[in-house]
Parts: structure tokens; C-alpha cells; sequence
């Protein structure tokens, strides 16, 4: 038996089979036919043999000892003879179970076309195609019954294989109609989001391992997961995306122990028939892990699976880009269709999850594949968060944000809060949506501000270059804020429009010299952005946008950012425009500032060109402004910054100054340095004290806003609008000098004590900087109002000083006394969930200071080459021909 099975082994044909795997000719399906019906027929010789021996069991004793002498030898040599052919059988099944996944693959369409071959006479089962499947063989070779062309029956020693004739006839209309499904598609993609594992086999001496997964399709390993350390309970919470070529190749899934130094232990496999999974549609499931070697449980892991169907030309963009794991990150990034910007403003009503009655409450977000967490707020169960978190759309990706809360404990499990999901499907694109989403599986709610936008598919509605404005829609709007209809919608100030057309002389933030740029507009809360244009520093993005404008005194911030792996940014330039300065219909390019808002970006005069049509009722606005205003979410925290600390003490020291000079002068008058200023002083203060009335007092003020106006009107023209010596000052240094100070004191207990005491008086001193800071401002607001630096601010106040003055010399002060006491006890009861505020703080909020004023200068542009002008032109002309 030896002797043949070499033979065999070494024969020509086989070697000819075996080596030359690209050859799919019929003489392999031949030669698997054959072998099966050579075995078949063996055992049918050996059953009719059988039952010629019982027929002449009846005979003569001396005919019965020499025929049985004869069918002891026949059945000896029959014995021998099938005994070696089923060895054969057993050792070549490898080869041929190989062979057939070959033929799989490389015939499937072939296989598809082609009609179902007869029954087949040995076995009984039908095959599909022309390639014969080893799985269904004689039933000789695996147990059960083998039946004979006669039709009679006779039972073997072995059982039959467990399931496979309802898999083979039970779901054959099943299985043909999943393989037809799945061979209309060329190509496929299947994400996969790896979950958990459960109860995996214990590999080092501390009754722990370091587990990790490892995916290989066809022997190749595709992706592999993060090692989590000392566990046997591992949460990997990760996502990957896997070419496929051909779905009836299984997955295999790999567990392994990492050690340090060492060949990492075998944890146990599993497979994931990709051809059961529905296309387009995630299934999750739980594999339990197997190892040969080992007998027992070894674990399981649980999963999610999406298999996606892919056309001819996304295959073609993944053609020769080495190897799949590349593939698959390169499919990601330019699958993403929009971005999705979340806010992660509060919540409120939460459970009380700890003792004292209180939690500590964090929140995790979950959009297919990408997850983000927030910080944790000790003890509260209104948290404020105060996070933005840029997450992304793919076209076959899951369009649910999961919202999860939980209860940080150190010790322990952290505690489940409530959870609750937002379909994106469902909202409208380009604009920023305030949503209080319920908890379910708890209490409370939580509150996010969502946008939708920087989409990249074709014809969009904020793509400027298919664009065409309606003349009906514009009219509406410029009725809505009519002054005619100021009392409809109050709150509804105007409505901006803005045009992103491109941009110039940016910063080269990627190693080839070039950057991935994308322009981010802000107005407020409200966020949109446009998409990324690669490998250029000098984008042409050509979107429109829409903003609802709700305070006519409100900043857009235009930022330009550059696109880094995993989606992380870089910042290339901003400019502020408050909205009053914004001239209608005006294209025109703004220079970009660094971040500070006080000197050039980095780069070559980076510019962006805008245009920017605003209408507004100005009476809403007028009253917009003596109300609290919006704050805004994103605002970055005030830390403490010695050139911050020391620049306020000097803006405190210049308005003390002006102080001193007045309180000067007038001990100077009681000191009688001058008596003929003293007496004039002296009769001016009887006059006045003796003719005084209340009225006088807004009157005075209108003198002085008559100064500041005349003033402003002459040193107007002495302005400069450029700002470009401006030298930045050590802030960044001193965050440098802090972090590194915070560093080396993290070293011991001592140090860490020592840090903790810095830190406290770090916040003592940020809050002192921070009210100096309020102060400065507050006085410089004041000045900026008399100095007409905001006329519409300045005009709304000699309105008001102009109607208080009236009515205060019409009116008797008590009845306006008795007045104010009616609207401050009548203000809750009318309206309870009214926002205390100061009319007259709420007004100064409005009016920027010195500082802000700084930030909004313009920088002048960079010069705009003839080439550049005729290129304008020419898309201008294109436009108007396109309209």
C-alpha cells in the first residue's frame, strides 16, 4: 500500500495538478469523478460478494468448505484491495477539498451559467456546476447508508454526517438564491467591528493574557487588532474594512497571547462564512473559539459584520496599492461623504447613581465606526460638557449616533446611565440642529447642537457652481425682515448669505510641500463647512452657504484648516468679520490671520476670497440688543497666562490714569491752584445745583456722545487699517514652560503634592486675571460707545438718552418709579422662564473692546496678479452664460 500510494504521489498528472494552480481545465473535474466512482464501485463489488456468500450458505458441507475456502481468499484479496483504495481516498481528500476551492474561485461564473448536472448515480446528491464538492461523496467514505443501482440498501459502521443531506436538499432554493445575489457583484467590502471576548483561556502565570485578534483571508493576514493586557474578558471596540475578491472564501479569525520577546501563544480560531451574510445589512454574532490541541471551551468573541457590494470602478480605485490592510484604510478615507459636527453642550435630570446622591456623569458617541468620549464632571447630575466632536459619513456606513451615558467609578464597573439614538438620515443638511434628546434605559436628557455638512457628492445644495438663485425666494426673504413686519418672528434678526469661492498662498502642512484644505464658517453655535480639496495650496471649494442671524452683533469666523490622517486638523489661517462690517455684494479677498487674530498666517499672504449678501430688520436687532446674549459653546477655557495677566494690569493702569487726571483737576479746584477756575467753578455748581432736573443727566451724556462724535469724524481718515508689525508675545512659551513644569513635578509623591498646591493657586490667579480682564473690558466697552467705533451702537444709545430725556421731563419721577417697581414684581409671573439679565450690561456686551477691535482690523490683502483677474472673469462670464 505504501508502494502505491508513492506512486500515486508522485505521479504525473497529480504533480501536474498540484503545481500549476492558475490550469482550470476538465481534466481535473475528470479525475476527480473517476476516483469517486473507482471507490463507489469497489464497495458495490464488495456488498454483492456479500450476498452471493449468504445465497450458498445452504449447500454441502464439503462444496461449502471449498467455496467458502475460495471466498476467503476472494474476500481477503477483496478486503486488501478496498482497504488500500480507502486509504487513497483518506489521504488525497485534502488535496481534492483544495482543488475544489480553487475551482471555487476561479470558475464561479462559469459555474453560475451552467445547468445543474444530473443526479448522480453513485451518491444520490445533485452538484451544482461543473465542479464536483468532496462534502458529498459515497457514504462510504464518511459512514451511513450506501445504496446500490438495484435500489437496495446496506447499513455501515459509521453514522451518517450530521445535517448535510438537509443542507443539501432542504436548503438548496436558498442557497441558489443567495449565490445569485452574491454573484451579480464583482467586488465587496465587509466591515467588520470587533466587540468583546468572553472567557478566553488563561496563557501567563498570573491567570491572565494579553490578547489580540488577527483576520486572514486565503492565508494572509489582513488586519489585526489592538493588544489588550491582563484580561481574559477583552473589549477591543474596533473597526476594520476588508476587501473581498470572492465571498465563499471564509474569514478566518485568529486569537493569540501576546508576549514580550517571544512567539505569541495560540489562543483558538474561528471561521465567518462571508456567503451567509446578507448583503447591506450588519449581523452580529458570537464565534466561539477552537483548538485542535486542546479539548474544551476556549472562549468566544463577539462581532459585527456588514458585507457591502462594491462596483467596477471602486474596485479599480484599490488596483495596485499593495497590500489589503492598504486597501482598506485607502477605501475609508475616501469613502466619507460628509462630516458630522456634534457639540456636546449638558444634560440634566440624570440618575443619581453614587451615594451621596449625585454621579459622575460621562457620555460616549458612537457613529458607525468612529467613538469619541467626553470628559467626566465629578458629582452633578446636570453636567456641563462644553465638547465639539468631528465625526464622518460614509456611503455604506450606518447613519445612527448612539448617545451613551455612564457613571465614572474608580473602583469599579462604571455604571450605565441611559443611552439614546439620533437618525442623521432624517435631518437637513448644511445647518446646525439644537436637539434635547430623551434617555431611555434611564433618566433625563442630554443636549447637543448637530450639523451635517462638508459633503462631497456632486450637486449639492451648497455647490455654488450648479447653484441658481430664485428671485421669488429672494424677495421673500427681503419681506420677512421689512420693517413693515418687524412685530412678525422678533426673534429672527436677518439672514446671511456667504459665498466660499477659494483661496490662496496657504501653508504647506504635508511633507510633499502641499496641504488637504477645507474652510470652516462659525457663526456663534451654528458651524458649516466646505469639503477637502487635496494635494493644493490653492483650493477652489465654490460653496454657498446660509446662516440665520438671531444678533445682528455677531462675529463669522472663517477658518481654514488642513486635513491630517484619522481626520485630525492643522490649523492655516482665520478672519474674523463682524457681521455689521460686512458691505452686501462685495467679492473681495480677506487675509488670513494666525490664530491670535492679531498678525499674518503662515504661508505666502494666505488670502480667502468671500462674498456676502446680509438682510436685517434693524428694530429687531435694536431690541436683540438690550437682551442677554448667545453664548457661545465652543468657547475656549481662560487659563492663566502671564502676558495675558500682565497685559490686563496695563489696560487697568490706562484707565485708572484718565481717573487720576479727572480726580486731579478737581482737588486742584478745591485747593484754589487757580481762583479764577474756582470761582467760575464754584457759581457753575450753585447754578446747576439750583436749576438741576432729572432730565439733564441723559442731556449731559448727549454732549459727550456730540464730542466723540465730532472726534470721530475727524481723525477717521488718520486710521490704519493695517496691522502688521504687530509682534506676538510669549503665550504659547509660557504654555511650553508649564507643561514642562508639570512634567518633571509628576515625578514622586512630593511633586505630585507640589503640583497640586501649583494648580490651586493657577486657578486663584486665572480668576483674577479674568476679572481684571472683565473690568478693562467693561471700561473700554464705555469708552468704544462715545467714541462712535460701532455707529449703529452708538446712534441706538443717543436714541434711547434722546427718549429718556423726554420722557423724564414729561413725566414725574414717581410714577416712573412706581413703574419700574410694577415691571420687576410682575417679570417672573409673566414670564417664568424669563433669564434675569441687565438691559445695560446686556447693551455693552455688544460693543467690542480694545482688544476684540484688534482682531477684527483687516490686514490688507495680497495683490491680485492679471492672470489671476482674467481667470475671475472668465468663471464670472461662464456663470452669467450657465444662469
Amino acid at each position: 500500500m505504501k508502494r502505491k500510494w508513492r506512486r500515486t504521489k508522485n505521479s504525473p498528472s497529480l504533480i501536474h495538478l498540484a503545481g500549476k494552480d492558475s490550469e482550470k481545465t476538465p481534466e481535473h473535474r475528470s479525475l476527480h469523478g473517476t476516483l469517486l466512482r473507482h471507490f463507489s464501485k469497489s464497495a458495490i463489488d464488495l456488498t454483492r460478494s456479500r450476498d452471493r456468500s449468504n445465497d450458498r450458505a445452504g449447500t454441502g458441507e464439503d462444496e461449502a468448505r471449498a467455496e467458502s475456502s475460495d471466498r476467503s481468499e476472494a474476500s481477503v484479496h477483496t478486503h486488501s484491495h478496498l482497504a488500500e483504495k480507502v486509504a487513497l481516498a483518506q489521504k488525497t481528500h485534502g488535496f481534492l477539498n483544495t482543488l475544489r476551492h480553487r475551482f471555487q474561485k476561479s470558475h464561479s461564473r462559469d459555474r453560475e451559467r451552467e445547468p445543474s448536472s444530473p443526479r448522480d448515480p453513485v451518491n444520490g446528491s445533485s452538484r451544482t456546476g461543473s465542479v464536483p464538492d468532496v462534502s458529498q461523496k459515497d457514504h462510504s467514505d464518511h459512514g451511513g447508508e450506501s445504496s446500490d443501482p438495484s435500489g437496495s440498501t446496506t447499513p455501515s459502521t459509521k453514522s451518517p454526517r450530521k445535517g448535510s443531506e438537509g443542507r443539501l436538499n432542504g436548503e438548496a432554493g436558498q442557497d441558489s438564491a443567495q449565490h445569485a445575489a452574491l454573484r451579480q457583484h464583482e467586488f465587496f467590502v465587509v466591515d467588520v467591528y470587533l466587540k468583546h471576548g468572553r472567557n478566553l483561556p488563561a496563557m501567563d502565570n498570573s491567570g491572565t493574557s494579553d490578547p489580540y485578534v488577527k483576520f486572514k483571508l486565503g492565508g494572509k493576514v489582513v488586519c489585526k487588532s489592538k493588544i489588550v493586557y491582563k484580561t481574559l474578558n477583552p473589549l477591543w471596540d474596533e473597526w476594520f474594512q476588508i476587501p473581498i475578491d470572492d465571498p465563499y472564501v471564509p474569514l478566518q479569525i485568529k486569537v493569540y497571547d501576546h508576549d514580550w520577546g517571544m512567539n505569541d501563544d495560540f489562543m483558538g480560531e474561528a471561521e465567518l462564512d462571508l456567503s451567509t451574510l446578507e448583503p447591506n445589512r450588519e449581523q452580529e454574532m458570537t464565534l466561539n473559539l477552537s483548538d485542535s490541541a486542546k479539548s474544551g471551551e476556549q472562549g468566544s468573541i463577539t462581532l459585527a459584520a456588514n458585507l457591502v457590494p462594491k462596483s467596477k470602478e471602486e474596485r479599480e480605485q484599490l488596483a495596485g496599492a499593495g497590500s489589503r490592510s492598504t486597501d482598506s484604510k485607502k477605501l475609508k478615507n475616501q469613502q466619507w461623504s460628509s462630516v458630522v459636527t456634534i457639540v456636546l453642550v449638558e444634560a440634566k435630570d440624570l440618575m443619581a447613581m453614587d451615594s451621596e446622591g449625585t454621579s459622575d456623569p460621562y457620555v460616549k458617541l458612537r457613529l458607525g465606526a468612529e467613538k469619541y468620549k467626553s470628559k467626566v464632571q465629578d458629582r452633578t447630575l446636570t453636567p456641563r460638557w462644553l465638547e465639539q466632536f468631528d465625526m464622518h459619513l460614509f456611503d455604506s456606513g450606518s447613519q445612527i449616533l448612539e448617545i451613551e451615558v455612564f457613571d465614572h467609578d474608580a473602583r469599579s464597573k462604571d455604571d450605565f446611565m441611559g443611552k439614546t439614538t439620533v437618525d442623521i438620515s432624517k435631518l437637513e443638511r448644511e445647518k446646525t440642529h439644537r436637539l434635547w434628546c430623551e434617555l431611555e434605559d434611564g433618566a433625563g436628557s442630554v443636549f447637543i447642537l448637530l450639523t451635517v455638512s462638508g459633503m462631497t457628492n456632486v450637486e449639492t445644495i451648497s455647490d455654488l457652481l450648479t447653484y441658481q438663485e430664485d428671485p421669488e425666494q429672494v424677495d421673500t426673504i427681503r419681506k420677512q425682515f421689512n420693517l413693515r413686519n418687524t412685530l412678525k418672528q422678533v426673534k429672527e434678526v436677518g439672514h446671511l448669505t456667504v459665498k466660499v469661492f477659494k483661496a490662496m498662498g496657504l501653508a504647506s502642512a504635508d511633507i510633499g510641500g502641499k496641504s488637504d484644505p477645507f474652510c470652516v464658517l462659525e457663526l456663534v453655535n451654528s458651524r458649516l463647512q466646505t469639503q477637502t480639496e487635496y494635494k493644493t495650496l490653492s483650493p477652489q471649494w465654490n460653496k454657498i452657504f446660509f446662516f440665520n442671524v438671531k444678533d445682528i452683533h455677531s462675529v463669522l469666523e472663517v477658518t481654514v484648516y488642513d486635513e491630517d490622517k484619522d481626520h485630525k486638523v492643522e490649523f492655516l489661517g482665520k478672519v474674523s468679520i463682524p457681521l455689521l462690517k460686512i458691505r452686501p455684494g462685495e467679492r473681495r479677498w480677506y487675509a488670513l490671520k494666525d490664530k491670535k487674530l492679531l498678525g499674518r498666517a503662515k504661508g505666502n499672504n494666505p488670502q480667502v476670497m468671500l462674498e456676502m449678501d446680509l438682510v436685517w430688520n434693524p428694530a429687531r436687532a435694536a431690541i436683540r440688543t438690550f437682551n442677554p446674549r448667545e453664548e457661545k459653546y465652543t468657547r475656549p477655557e481662560l487659563k492663566f497666562k502671564r502676558a495675558v495677566f500682565i497685559r490686563n494690569v496695563n489696560r487697568l493702569k490706562e484707565m485708572g490714569a484718565g481717573f487720576a487726571e479727572g480726580a486731579k483737576f478737581i482737588k486742584s479746584i478745591f485747593d484754589w491752584e487757580s481762583k479764577p477756575r474756582t470761582i467760575a467753578a464754584f457759581f457753575a455748581f450753585m447754578l446747576g445745583a439750583y436749576s438741576f432736573e432729572l432730565y439733564m443727566a441723559p442731556v449731559a451724556l448727549l454732549v459727550v456722545f456730540f464730542k466723540g462724535w465730532v472726534v470721530n469724524l475727524v481723525t477717521a481718515g488718520f486710521r490704519s487699517a493695517d496691522d502688521d508689525d504687530y509682534v506676538a508675545d510669549d503665550d504659547d512659551e509660557d504654555d511650553d514652560k508649564d507643561k514642562a513644569k508639570d512634567k518633571k513635578s509628576s515625578g514622586d509623591d512630593e511633586k505630585k503634592s507640589l503640583k497640586e498646591k501649583l494648580m490651586a493657586v493657577q486657578e486663584v490667579t486665572a480668576m483674577v486675571q479674568n476679572i481684571l480682564g472683565y473690568i478693562a473690558s467693561l471700561g473700554e466697552c464705555v469708552q468704544n460707545t462715545f467714541n462712535f467705533t460701532v455707529p449703529f451702537l452708538s446712534w441706538l444709545a443717543v436714541l434711547v438718552l434722546s427718549v429718556v430725556a423726554v420722557v423724564l421731563y414729561n413725566v414725574p419721577i414717581r410714577y416712573l418709579v412706581m413703574l419700574f417697581g410694577v415691571h420687576k414684581f410682575s417679570k417672573k409671573l409673566l414670564r417664568p422662564n424669563a433669564i434675569p439679565n441687565n438691559e445695560l450690561l446686556d447693551f455693552l456686551s455688544r460693543v467690542p473692546d480694545n482688544d476684540q477691535l484688534r482682531q477684527f482690523r483687516e490686514l490688507r490683502p495680497a495683490q491680485v496678479t492679471d492672470a489671476e483677474r482674467r481667470r475671475e472673469q472668465r468663471m464670472k462670464q461662464s456663470q452669467k452664460k450657465t444662469s
